[in-house]
Parts: structure tokens; C-alpha cells; sequence
């Protein structure tokens, strides 16, 4: 009688049994699926068991029922749908104009020493200074209206975003640059036709990180003078002990976040092929 074998490859095993804790190597799909729906489930099912079966006080902790029915309530009355649309709208534009500005400003600065030189020292000092210590300055230059709300979120992307972007120019490697020039090409046409697509990704990258900061702001000026927007929502129910809707606010924030950084890791498989590929 024959007997059947199937021996086990060590160096498989082992390559099996350390999958978790590879060194910058992609981890099967059926893993990396698992995982990102683990990071999101576990802490729903902890918040659900403390609130069920502990003894926390629902005004500092609701259960997500409580959640769940509060934001059926907003939504229902149109209240929740309005205030979105006013924190997507001053985000939107603030930052669409930011990194609109902020690229070709980065872009020269990394490129050209000259620029750096003259503007770096400005946009350093300006960096560390708060976004949100500039609002009484708004306020009073530009009144309690739609601009400074608009105006505060450009300020605390712009100066960020372009340093951001100079860095990742200032890495492009030199003899790339002259390879360009050795095939004939000129200062536009580099600029052009290969620094900025080399630094595609790089840019894409910075915009994604700097819009989380965009989102802080529009919250942070809401809770000083606004009607509507998601800041408002929660300081109001902040004020009134509403913990349910402080939860649906904040929650609505998070879940419009990851969309838009979803988005971005879309648009940079979709226009830069090459780099998710290289990464």
C-alpha cells in the first residue's frame, strides 16, 4: 500500500507565518481586505459592548443606537444635509484654491535655488504661526460671512502644502534634469515635460495629508461665527449636552475624510500608474 506525502516547503512555512510583518512588501489581498475591515469593526464592537454592558452614563457615552437614532432625526429634518453641505462647500473651495496656488509655488521654489531663497524664510515663519490665531484678524477684515471662513482654510493649506511640494522638487535627481537638457529640451520644457510629472505622485500625496487640515479649520471657525456647517452642529449640541449628535458630527466628518482620501489614492493609481506600481 502506497502511502501518500505532502511535504511542507520550510522556507514556504516560514514565509507564511511572517506574512503579517513583512518589510516594505505588499501582503495578500485576502489579508489586506481582513485588516482594513478589522480596523474599522473592532472599535464599533468595543463601543458597543461598553455601552450595552457597562455602567458609563449615555450623556458622556451613547450607545450606537442612540447614535444611529439621532442621526435619522437630523437627516430627517434636513438639518444634518445642510450643514454638510456648507462645511463641503467652504472646504471645497478654500482648498481648491490653495493647492491651486500652492503648486506652482512649490514647484519653483524646489526648482529654482533663487526662489527658495526668497521665499522660503517667509513661508517658514508663516507656518508656525496657528491658522486659527488669525481668525480675530478675519473677522475684522473681512466680517463673519462665507470669506473668512474660506479665507482661514486657504491660509493653513497654502503655506503648507507649497513647502510640501518644494521638498518633494528638490529630490528630483539632477541627471535627470540633465539628460533633458543633453536631448535638447529648455527650462520650460523640463519644468514641464519632466520635473512636475516626476513629482505627480509626491504632489498628490501632499494634497491628500494637507486636506485633513482643511477639514480642522472649517470645524475650528465654525465654533467661533457660523449658522450652519458640521462645527456648528457640534458646538450647539455641545451646549446643550446632545452627546448623540456630537457623535453623528463627528462621525459624518470621519466618513466624508475617508472618501476623499480614497479619492486621492484614486486619482493616483489613475494618473500616475507607474508610481503605484514602483510602491
Amino acid at each position: 500500500m502506497r502511502q501518500s506525502t505532502n511535504p511542507i516547503d520550510p522556507s514556504r512555512k516560514s514565509l507564511n507565518s511572517t506574512v503579517f510583518w513583512r518589510l516594505a512588501e505588499d501582503i495578500p489581498k485576502p489579508l489586506q481586505t481582513g485588516l482594513m475591515v478589522a480596523s474599522i469593526a473592532v472599535p464599533l464592537l468595543l463601543w458597543w459592548l461598553i455601552t450595552t454592558f457597562g455602567t458609563i452614563d449615555p450623556t458622556f457615552l451613547p450607545s450606537p443606537g442612540n447614535v444611529l437614532t439621532a442621526f435619522g432625526r437630523l437627516w430627517s429634518t434636513g438639518e444634518l444635509l445642510q450643514d454638510t453641505v456648507a462645511s463641503l462647500w467652504r472646504v471645497g473651495v478654500g482648498f481648491a484654491v490653495a493647492v491651486f496656488c500652492s503648486i506652482p509655488v512649490g514647484v519653483l521654489m524646489g526648482s529654482f535655488s533663487s526662489i527658495r531663497a526668497l521665499l522660503e524664510p517667509l513661508f517658514g515663519l508663516i507656518r508656525y504661526m496657528p491658522a486659527p490665531a488669525f481668525i480675530p484678524l478675519l473677522i475684522l477684515y473681512l466680517g463673519i460671512g462665507e470669506e473668512p471662513k474660506v479665507t482661514l482654510i486657504f491660509i493653513g493649506v497654502f503655506f503648507f502644502n507649497s513647502l510640501m511640494v518644494m521638498d518633494t522638487v528638490k529630490f528630483v535627481p539632477k541627471d535627470l534634469i540633465e539628460a533633458t537638457y543633453t536631448l535638447g529640451g529648455n527650462r520650460l520644457q523640463t519644468l514641464l515635460q519632466v520635473i512636475f510629472p516626476h513629482v505627480l505622485p509626491g504632489i498628490i500625496d501632499a494634497s491628500r495629508i494637507n486636506l485633513a487640515a482643511a477639514w480642522q479649520l472649517v470645524i475650528v471657525s465654525e465654533l467661533i461665527a457660523a449658522t450652519e456647517g458640521l462645527g456648528r452642529r457640534i458646538s450647539v449640541a455641545g451646549r446643550f449636552l446632545r452627546t448623540d449628535e456630537i457623535f453623528v458630527g463627528l462621525i459624518v466628518i470621519g466618513v466624508i475624510g475617508l472618501a476623499f482620501d480614497l479619492s486621492f489614492q484614486y486619482l493616483l493609481r489613475l494618473s500616475c500608474s507607474w508610481a503605484s506600481q514602483k510602491r
